[in-house]
C-alpha cells in the first residue's frame, strides 16, 4: 500500500514540474517545442519517452494540448491542475539542488497569486465601501441619479425606475430599493407613476416597483 501511495505521489510530482516548465515557457500563450520542453524536465540518463504516459494522462485531463511540434497548457485546466498541484503538501523537488528556472518559476507564480488575492480584496473592500445602508444614504444617490438619467437621456421628468434601479445595481438590494423609494414617495420628494414601458420588456417590468395598493409603477417623477 505504501508502495502504491509513493508511485501516486511521484507521478503527481512529475506532472507538476512537468506543468510548471510549459508555464514557465509561456505554453498558455503559445506551442512550446518537445525539445526545449525536455531541456528543463528530462534529468540526466533519461529520455522522453520515458514521461511519455504523463504527457497522455495530462492529455486525458484536459490540462495540455499534444501536437506533432511541442505542447501548450490549456487554459483554464492546465492552470488548474498545476495551481492544485503546487498546493499539495506532500510535492517536492528531487535531488539536492532547485535549477535556477524552477525557482524563478515559482516565485512568478506566487507574485501572481500575491496579485490577484490583492486585486480581491480591493474588489470587495470597493463593493462595501461603495454599499448604501441606509435611507439617508440611498435618497440623495437616488435623486443624483434621477437628474443624470432624466438630462441625458431628455427623458421630460418621466425616468422609468428599471433605468434608476440598474444605475445604483448592487450597492443597495432589491428588496430596500423599493421599500426606499416608496418612502421617497411618502415624503413627496418623488412621484411614482404607473403606465407601461415602450416594449413591455418583463425584465424591465420586474426591475420597476410594485406594491400590493397600488399595483406596478413603472416611472418616477420628481416633485422637490
Amino acid at each position: 500500500m505504501g508502495t502504491k501511495q509513493n508511485n501516486f505521489q511521484a507521478v503527481n510530482q512529475t506532472k507538476t514540474r512537468l506543468l510548471l516548465a510549459l508555464w514557465d515557457l509561456g505554453g498558455t500563450q503559445q506551442e512550446v517545442t518537445k525539445g526545449l520542453l525536455a531541456k528543463r524536465i528530462v534529468p540526466k540518463g533519461k529520455k522522453v519517452a520515458d514521461y511519455q504516459i504523463i504527457f497522455e494522462e495530462l492529455q486525458t485531463q484536459g490540462a495540455i494540448a499534444i501536437s506533432k511540434k511541442g505542447y501548450s497548457l490549456a487554459s483554464p485546466k492546465g492552470l488548474e491542475v498545476l495551481g492544485e498541484g503546487l498546493k499539495d503538501s506532500n510535492f517536492k523537488f528531487e535531488g539536492t539542488m532547485v535549477a535556477t528556472w524552477t525557482a524563478n518559476a515559482l516565485l512568478r507564480w506566487i507574485n501572481q497569486i500575491n496579485v490577484a488575492v490583492a486585486s480581491t480584496s480591493a474588489s470587495v473592500k470597493a463593493k462595501t465601501r461603495d454599499a448604501i445602508a441606509s435611507y439617508e444614504e440611498f435618497k440623495p444617490v437616488a435623486l443624483e441619479v434621477y437628474d443624470k438619467l432624466n438630462r441625458d437621456y431628455n427623458l421630460d421628468d418621466l425616468v422609468p425606475i428599471y433605468r434608476i434601479r440598474r444605475e445604483i445595481g448592487d450597492r443597495v438590494s432589491r428588496t430596500e430599493f423599493s421599500e426606499w423609494l416608496l418612502e421617497m414617495q411618502e415624503k413627496d420628494i418623488l412621484q411614482l407613476q404607473g403606465g407601461s414601458l415602450p416594449d413591455n420588456d418583463p425584465v424591465k417590468l420586474e426591475d420597476s416597483v410594485t406594491t400590493e395598493v397600488s399595483g406596478l409603477r413603472c416611472y418616477a417623477k420628481r416633485l422637490n
